[in-house]
């Protein structure tokens, strides 16, 4: 049997803007990714859809097109922001992984799905935004969709609660 710090694994990680994820990251960087491996640590961002009414607000204006271009440039700015974090952490915590980076557009549960699949994932890793039932069933939880329907093991990192009050 091949040692596992030999075998060559793409280890999938979502990302967001969210604490969760980059929590997820840094537990898969202390615990998945092995020293001196041939791993290749991939940073998924999926950048949500536009709001279904695009041109149109709620109140019957029209955007303008100058509008648009800047939610457009605002998204692929926070969608940038968010990688660069994650590339730090990864250099400061694991300097020899290789690492790499897509951002992909449309609903986060299809993207991370479909891109697990396409990039041939081992393992997916992500966060858990730890939501309760009520918002969960109206929000739709991500991790729990991708659990069901990714075919690799997925990893369901989730955040320490921690204590008000205590120091």
């Amino acid at each position: 049997m091949a040692d596992v710090a030999e075998s060559e694994r793409r280890i999938l990680v979502a990302v967001d803007e969210g604490e969760e994820s980059m929590h997820a990251l840094s537990w898969c960087l202390k615990n998945v990714v092995s020293q001196n491996s041939k791993d290749t640590l991939i940073l998924l961002y999926a950048k949500p859809p536009r709001a279904v009414y695009t041109a149109l607000d709620g109140t019957g204006y029209l955007f303008s097109s100058d509008i648009l271009a800047a939610m457009e440039k605002y998204g692929a700015e926070v969608a940038a922001c968010v990688l660069e974090k994650a590339k730090k952490m990864c250099k400061d915590l694991q300097q020899d992984v290789k690492v790499e980076a897509r951002v992909e557009n449309g609903d986060p549960r299809d993207v991370i799905c479909q891109m697990a699949e396409q990039l041939g994932a081992d393992v997916l890793v992500m966060g858990s935004h730890g939501y309760g039932l009520i918002k969960r069933a109206f929000l739709g939880s991500v991790s729990n969709h991708c659990a069901q329907n990714v075919k690799c093991p997925v990893l369901i990192v989730k955040k320490p609660k921690t204590n008000a009050g205590s120091k």
